[in-house]
C-alpha cells in the first residue's frame, strides 16, 4: 500500500470532520470512520506514519485519531 496515498485520503476525511466545533468529537469521528470503512491492512499501514517524518503530513485531527486507533490495538 502506498502510505502517501493513505495519508492523502485520511487528510481528506479529516478535512470534513475538522470543521466540527467539538474537536474531541471530530477526532472520535475520524477514528470511527477509519475503523468502520478502512480495511485492517490500510489502518496498519497508516499507523506506521506515527513517529516518523510522515507524521508531519497528517492533519492534527487525523494524527490524534490515529493515536486513538493505535491505543485501541484490537481494532486493527
Amino acid at each position: 500500500m502506498n502510505r502517501a496515498h493513505l495519508i492523502k485520503m485520511a487528510n481528506q476525511i479529516g478535512a470534513f470532520f475538522e470543521a466540527m466545533p467539538d474537536q474531541a468529537q471530530a477526532v472520535a469521528d475520524v477514528a470511527n470512520h477509519l475503523r468502520r470503512t478502512w480495511e485492517p491492512r490500510m489502518r496498519t499501514e497508516i499507523l506506521k506514519s506515527l513517529g516518523t517524518a510522515e507524521e508531519a503530513q497528517l492533519k492534527p485531527v487525523v494524527r490524534d485519531a490515529l493515536v486513538t486507533l493505535g491505543q485501541s490495538g484490537g481494532d486493527l
